[in-house]
């Protein structure tokens, strides 16, 4: 059976991290799976985790007035899902719908940000490796509103 620290170790998100920093993050780690079409957050709710998606498929979704929900990325194995948990006021700026069977590893925000705070290295480490995430979703977001708008 693996453990909690070695999936985390394994998932590319984390790839060099540090074994402390694994050993604190597990601290706060769970293994999850969702159904196909389950929803996982949904845009203005708390966000209260982030996870690592271990297999299976994720659409991140904004929802348009006039045509419903868009998908702006597809996630899948090796992706990181939900960045929202650290930037108060800590709610999703997406809706996530899983759509396959979905294995994950979520880890509590909470916990995490309180890790964070008493470990300044582990912090700066975290927020370095979710500056990435979170461009990446600007490009998407992006690219879907040029395809929205275009004439």
């Amino acid at each position: 059976m693996e453990t909690l620290e070695l999936l985390l170790a394994e998932h590319p998100f984390f790839s060099g991290m540090e074994e402390r920093h694994l050993q604190i993050l597990a601290e706060c780690a769970r293994n999850v799976h969702f159904e196909s079409e389950h929803v996982i957050f949904r845009e203005g709710e708390e966000a209260k985790m982030f996870y690592l998606i271990r297999a299976g498929k994720v659409a991140l979704q904004l929802f348009a007035d006039r045509r419903g929900p868009l998908t702006i990325l597809t996630l899948g194995e090796g992706d990181v899902l939900g960045w929202s948990w650290l930037s108060a006021p800590y709610h999703w700026k997406f809706t996530a719908r899983a759509l396959e069977t979905t294995h994950a590893t979520s880890l509590d925000a909470k916990c995490i940000r309180e890790k964070a705070e008493a470990d300044h290295h582990l912090g700066f480490e975290l927020l370095k490796r979710f500056v990435h995430v979170i461009e990446e979703r600007v490009q998407a977001t992006s690219l879907q509103l040029l395809d929205v708008y275009k004439p």
